[in-house]
């Protein structure tokens, strides 16, 4: 949710810094040492820190500092701005969601770095191109993340690949059973957008082009999307009730028991499995034809262009998405990390079986749409595709992917 006030708040807070950092040592460059800071959302699990410390033991002159941003990604990303837009060298490493990488690069608030001074090539190549902006790397990978479909194994005897599979077992497991069908993120935010570009991506489509400078989406193949999920809540076998959804309901619809198939990342795996035990497992996202392709989650880790240490800012990031903290990430974190050669390690299978799954999703995920207006076209789309959601149905799905291609093309042009 967007919160005028804590906007207001952080505008003040990143002035006052920009003020108190101008009396500091040294100007913006990519040759200063020093301590910095790492601005990235609240650590919920506990596990940073210890990753911090051990840089700090081996490094006492050029010492990290947490600084722990609100868990919600658009106030995350509004105290960011404030502070960047001050010109502020309060922050040194910014942990940014994958979809800020654009703007941030285009509005300069972000600097390039070296491609052959981290391991790329040992990262899965999705999770590269989340970083990267008009041919240059802008910061390096340092989670990711897929959606996944969760479903109950005692009611589902194979699991669908195909969006007309799914709909039959829903139908079918529906009305045998006291149990709904099948749920994604269908209210009105971010979430709606990803579970509709999931949408077009697994019916052959795309919203736009690589460089976020073209709108390419298809509207034959987003009617077919879009009529996909007006079907199911048609029928019934999606539950009107999931329009107001987000990642914790449906993730509370399915672990309690009250839905046979759901849409999620792979945070909800534990707790489901805590709930359900052998009753759920997860597959690929099915699609039109086959296995459908997921969109991009995940983080980065950039430097900001008022940083006065960058590069101390610099060797921090390749410390921190070193082989070992990223094993880490994994196992005291529960983060999806970024190496590819971790989703094949046997042990850490063991502990999160569902690491092959999502190594697939995310070998066949794509990156959303990488535009320097990307929060604005967001909310188009969750707009758009809320109002074609939500009965009496009486925009067709044909209407509104013309009309919401329309939409995009005109922020494309002003942008």
């Amino acid at each position: 949710m967007f919160r005028p006030f804590a906007v207001a708040l952080a505008v003040l807070a990143a002035a006052g810094c920009a003020a108190a950092g101008e009396t500091g040592g040294g100007e913006p460059g990519t040759g200063g040492t020093g301590p910095i800071t790492f601005a990235t959302g609240r650590d919920t699990t506990a596990y940073l820190q210890p990753l911090l410390d051990r840089w700090n033991q081996a490094h006492p002159a050029e010492k990290v500092t947490l600084l722990e941003l609100p868990e919600a990604a658009d106030e995350q990303r509004a105290q960011m701005v404030a502070n960047l837009q001050a010109r502020s060298s309060r922050y040194d490493v910014l942990g940014l969601d994958v979809v800020l990488t654009a703007e941030f690069a285009e509005n300069g608030w972000i600097i390039p770095l070296e491609r052959g001074y981290f391991p790329l090539d040992k990262f899965l190549p999705p999770v590269v191109d989340t970083a990267v902006y008009k041919d240059k790397l802008w910061a390096v990978p340092y989670t990711s993340n897929a959606g996944l479909l969760y479903y109950r194994t005692d009611l589902v005897k194979k699991p669908p690949r195909t969006w007309a599979e799914l709909r039959a077992q829903a139908q079918e497991i529906t009305e045998k059973h006291d149990i709904e069908g099948y749920a994604g993120q269908f209210l009105a935010y971010e979430g709606l957008t990803v579970n509709f570009s999931e949408a077009v991506q697994s019916a052959g489509g795309q919203i736009l082009g690589p460089d976020g400078d073209e709108v390419t989406l298809d509207t034959a193949k987003a009617a077919t999307a879009l009529g996909f999920l007006q079907q199911g809540l048609r029928e019934g076998w999606i539950p009107e009730e999931s329009l107001n959804y987000k990642e914790e309901e449906s993730r509370l619809a399915f672990q309690e028991g009250r839905l046979a198939f759901a849409r999620n990342w792979p945070h909800a795996y534990g707790p489901a499995r805590s709930r359900l035990g052998e009753k759920m497992a997860v597959t690929r996202l099915p699609g039109l034809d086959g296995p459908g392709s997921s969109s991009l989650g995940g983080s980065n880790l950039a430097i900001s262009a008022y940083s006065r240490h960058q590069h101390t800012a610099r060797e921090f990031i390749r410390y921190f998405t070193s082989l070992e903290n990223e094993r880490r990430v994994l196992t005291e974190g529960s983060f999806p990390p970024v190496w590819a050669e971790l989703y094949d390690d046997p042990e850490l299978i063991k502990r999160f079986p569902y690491l092959p799954v999502l190594k697939e999703s995310i070998l066949a995920a794509k990156p959303r749409a990488a535009s320097a207006n990307y929060n604005q076209l967001s909310l188009v789309i969750a707009s758009s595709v809320a109002k074609a959601l939500n009965p009496p149905f009486k925009d067709t799905a044909d209407d509104v992917a013309a009309s919401l291609k329309a939409e995009l093309e005109e922020i494309i042009r002003t942008q």
